[in-house]
């Protein structure tokens, strides 16, 4: 085992997975970096990758020519970042902007779907995952418009 083999398998996004598993998907892995203000991807950019934090904290923001950026949500330490990755046309559809200086690992996207086209267990795996955090997101983006415009 490598290092990220082993970083992965603390992730709890990856909690379960099985050891050949974690080693498919961490070929695909590398370390980032990010500072304080740095994006880690803008809105329509290509979806080549997405983030598990390790350390720091994420805005996904969104943004409307002329106004402030509109925070949607703030993740952090054991999160996953980005989902566009999983559905063409692949582009970002927010921003996402380190808050405090964050570590975290990108997964290259496309060799990742490639990986899960050949072993569908792997991609059903994957998918058991992300649906979740895909369903939390949208709920908690409907509370906020909720509580926005005081419907309930």
């Amino acid at each position: 085992m490598h290092g990220l083999d082993v970083t992965l398998e603390e992730h709890p996004f990856f909690a379960g997975f099985s050891p050949d598993q974690n080693r498919i998907v961490s070929g695909c892995a590398r370390n980032h970096k990010f500072d304080a203000g740095h994006y880690l991807f803008r809105e329509g950019d290509p979806a080549n990758e997405f983030f598990l934090i390790r350390h720091g904290r994420v805005a996904l923001e969104i943004v409307s020519p002329g106004q402030a950026p509109v925070v949607i949500a703030t993740l952090g330490k054991g999160e996953i970042v980005g989902a566009s990755w999983l559905v063409p046309p692949y582009r970002w559809m927010f921003d996402a902007r380190a808050v405090e200086l964050t570590r975290a690992i990108g997964i290259d996207a496309a060799c990742l779907r490639g990986k899960c086209d050949a072993d569908a267990q792997l991609g059903y795996e994957m998918m058991k995952r992300f649906l979740p955090v895909l369903v939390k997101r949208l709920n908690a983006t409907r509370l906020q418009l909720l509580d926005v415009y005081g419907k309930r």
